[in-house]
């Protein structure tokens, strides 16, 4: 299981975004690396395409940042946490704060 999916909540730990917030849009698993919304910004020189209408020219595109770089927010406090992995008394594996043990996948 892993501790950071698509859809959640984290911050930038280190690197130019430092400090800001996003959603994970994309995990990519085989390279450790997740694509957050609005950070890691890059400009792609893109070629055309008149079939699929797509307009050639110089496109922003959201890069991959390491997982280690990154850490889930926590709701209740609005920071960064460290999130651990546990088994409940019915087998079911789920993922809870460190610092409050708050359990995220309910």
């Amino acid at each position: 299981m892993k501790k950071i999916k698509k859809g959640d909540s984290v911050v930038v730990l280190t690197g130019k975004d430092k400090g800001k917030t996003g959603n994970v849009v994309r995990v990519i698993d085989e390279d450790d690396r997740v694509v957050v919304e609005n950070i890691n910004i890059a400009k792609k020189h893109q070629r055309g395409n008149p079939n699929a209408g797509v307009p050639g020219g110089i496109v922003d595109r959201e890069m991959p940042v390491h997982i280690s770089n990154v850490a889930l927010v926590n709701p209740t406090t609005g920071k960064a946490d460290r999130v651990g992995i546990k088994v409940l008394e019915d087998g079911r594996k789920v993922r809870y704060f460190k610092s409050n043990g708050e359990v995220l996948d309910a």
